[in-house]
């Protein structure tokens, strides 16, 4: 049985929930405060980080479920691109954007609009090399300093995902 994590910003506690069947698509409400509808967590052992430095996991940014189901979705129209033409790559970088709910940085949008101009992507990337490392998709801001420094407690039950 597959076990999820959610997160709930209200209660800055993540919940596990057990399903009977492969669920990607339900979305809890807090077994807490049952006011706040749960937000997918990506998993520890998913999560990449650099240990020695102690830092905190923080829940992604993103709604997990919609980039999976825009990446799925242009891995299939990316296999028909022409190369040659950076048009139909820009179209599918902004297609990822809109799909996924996640905007475009300042960068990347003044990438996507040069390549959608004809300009070579080649060129793009070396002249915008620093900018588009630092800012590929403008990230929600936090609600606030204390939240963001705050650490999310875990409630170690496990709940059944078909009960919420």
């Amino acid at each position: 049985m597959p076990i999820y994590e959610f997160y709930c910003e209200r209660c800055n506690t993540i919940f596990n929930f057990y399903s009977r069947s492969i669920n990607t698509a339900k979305q809890p409400l807090c077994p807490r405060c049952r006011k706040e509808t749960l937000k997918r967590f990506l998993s520890t052992f998913s999560v990449l980080r650099d240990s020695s430095k102690g830092e905190n996991e923080e829940p992604l940014p993103f709604n997990e479920q919609k980039m999976e189901q825009a990446m799925g979705a242009l891995a299939r129209e990316a296999e028909a691109i022409d190369e040659d033409d950076p048009r139909q790559a820009a179209n599918v970088m902004r297609r990822l954007s809109e799909m996924a709910g996640l905007p475009l940085g300042k960068g990347m949008k003044e990438a996507i609009e040069r390549m959608e101009a004809g300009e070579d992507p080649e060129k793009i990337e070396e002249e915008m090399e620093d900018i588009l490392e630092e800012d590929p998709f403008a990230l929600p801001e936090r609600r606030s300093q204390r939240a963001r420094d705050r650490i999310p407690s875990r409630d170690d039950t496990l709940y059944e995902l078909e009960e919420y």
